[in-house]
């Protein structure tokens, strides 16, 4: 039988990087297997559902490069693929337990849960219901029912025994079954619960592999008979590990977790993304810490995952973001930086941007970026046709700061040196400019800075003369004679 996987996220909101973790590695086996990948959203919890949340669900997986066989948005031989839209599959099911004896009607409130509950702590004993429906006769379950009152579906957990299971990364697991509580399977409102709609859709869809977090583990013993109640085949049972933050803690925003689609918006490579997601738990060989795409669809097999929660290291992801931006075609960066360009320079720069300046551009960059949302600030003077001048301060530092004529000077000579410059280029600028620094007796760095904040209004910038290069010298030599000018006050004072 061919391997079919699922990502069955709740709309709750954006993909937690957990859970989209998980998705990835669901994907790379059924794509290493030959098998199908379904989405299925499950939005049974109907509170908790977020406007929005699908479709911002399916634009993380497209963006990460993550397709799919079936699924909400295409449809499949098993739609549909929202579990609203399937309830009366869950209503043949419960039907079918409680015809059967698996399952009973329970009329406990709220309240009475509730009071129960306290009572079990104060008297020292273990919590969670304790089938107070489950001998009701029939006749007054039906007259209940026709009166109008509320009741939920719970299924019938053994009283003794256990119930053995095998988890795909762990082996066997066996639990007690007194330690179970006959659980929920349908809601007063008439939703399914998890355990009962996941259990009828995978039978349904023909999964063969239920991947999920390891948090599940405790549930597994309800889902196992819940399978063989309804005479399903157990699929194989995947529980990842989970994420941690760097401090051991649970994984939150505060480590720098963020949705697949902020990381998007932060300037993260999808590739880079899901490079570092996928280790998380898995590694090639111990060592390799950058695994292209190509080589993850011909060696990934989920039961090669660890089993002990691993750190998200954020430091880490923006150095493999780094490696990914650097060893990208250069052509290929070009397009990729042009158009976060056209999204994050300002407004009054001219769109659409000259992609032949734009390529021109990026090797200069290159070396120096982890992040694209840093692109725009590194490059935007080459965009403008003015820029602000830094104030003195800025401008002066701490080698002129008691030498402001000096550095009007160095300024107002430096423009004069370039302008007669003929044939501008990144060796001719060099030159020039490390001769005037000897025949001014400065150092070569100190006017180098003076010039690079004249220039480009910034303190770090690709490489100066190469800089210096693209901007031309006409701008060159207006942006240092006006930010000699700015110096006049002061030098004055001086």
């Amino acid at each position: 039988m061919s391997v079919r996987l699922r990502y069955a996220p709740s709309p709750t909101g954006d993909p937690h990087v957990g859970n989209i973790r998980t998705a990835l590695w669901a994907w790379l086996h059924a794509r290493r297997h030959g098998g199908d990948f379904i989405v299925r959203l499950e939005d049974t919890d109907q509170s908790r559902a977020v406007d929005g949340s699908l479709e911002r669900i399916l634009a993380s997986l497209r963006w990460l490069g993550v397709d799919w066989d079936e699924g909400p948005d295409i449809g499949g031989p098993h739609a549909p693929y929202v579990q609203s839209q399937r309830l009366h599959r869950y209503h043949a099911a419960v039907e079918e337990l409680v015809g059967g004896g698996a399952a009973y009607r329970c009329f406990c409130t709220p309240e009475e849960l509730s009071a129960l509950r306290k009572q079990q702590q104060a008297e020292k004993r273990p919590t969670g219901y304790e089938g107070t429906c489950r001998a009701l006769p029939s006749a007054e379950v039906t007259s209940r029912i026709a009166g109008g009152e509320a009741s939920v579906v719970r299924f019938r957990m053994p009283d003794d025994g256990v119930t053995a299971f095998t988890d795909a990364l762990r082996g066997e697991i066996s639990v007690d079954n007194s330690t179970q509580e006959d659980f929920v399977i349908l809601k007063s409102d008439g939703f399914p619960t998890y355990h009962l709609a996941h259990v009828v859709d995978d039978h349904a869809m023909e999964i063969t592999h239920i991947t999920r977090g390891e948090e599940w583990i405790p549930s597994a013993p309800r889902h196992v008979r819940l399978f063989e109640a309804l005479d399903y085949d157990v699929p194989e049972l995947v529980h990842t590990p989970v994420i941690l933050g760097p401090d051991g803690g649970k994984l939150s925003k505060r480590h720098g977790a963020k949705s697949v689609l902020e990381y998007a918006e932060d300037g993260y490579i999808a590739a880079a993304l899901l490079n570092f997601l996928i280790n998380i738990g898995w590694s090639l060989d111990g060592e390799t810490e950058v695994v292209p795409l190509e080589k993850l669809l011909e060696v990934f097999d989920i039961h090669d995952l660890g089993v002990s929660p691993a750190a998200f290291d954020t430091t880490k992801l923006e150095w493999m973001n780094g490696v990914y931006l650097r060893e990208m075609p250069e052509r290929l960066l070009s397009e990729l930086f042009a158009v976060r360009l056209e999204r994050d320079l300002p407004g009054d720069v001219a769109r659409p941007l000259d992609r032949a300046f734009v390529e021109e551009l990026t090797p200069l960059v290159r070396e120096r970026m982890k992040l694209l949302s840093e692109l725009a600030p590194m490059v935007d003077f080459f965009f403008a046709t003015d820029i602000a001048t830094p104030d003195s301060g800025a401008l002066l530092g701490k080698r002129y700061r008691k030498r402001p004529d000096v550095a009007r000077g160095l300024l107002a000579a430096a423009a004069d040196g370039i302008e007669g410059i003929e044939g501008w280029a990144v060796e001719l600028i060099e030159s020039r400019l490390r001769e005037l620094a000897a025949e001014l007796e400065e150092k070569p760095g100190d006017l180098f800075m003076l010039c690079r904040l004249a220039v480009t209004g910034k303190p770090v910038t690709p490489p100066l003369f190469e800089t210096m290069e693209i901007v031309g010298p006409e701008r060159c030599v207006e942006r240092l004679r006006a930010a000699a000018s700015s110096l006049d006050s002061v030098a004055t004072e001086a």
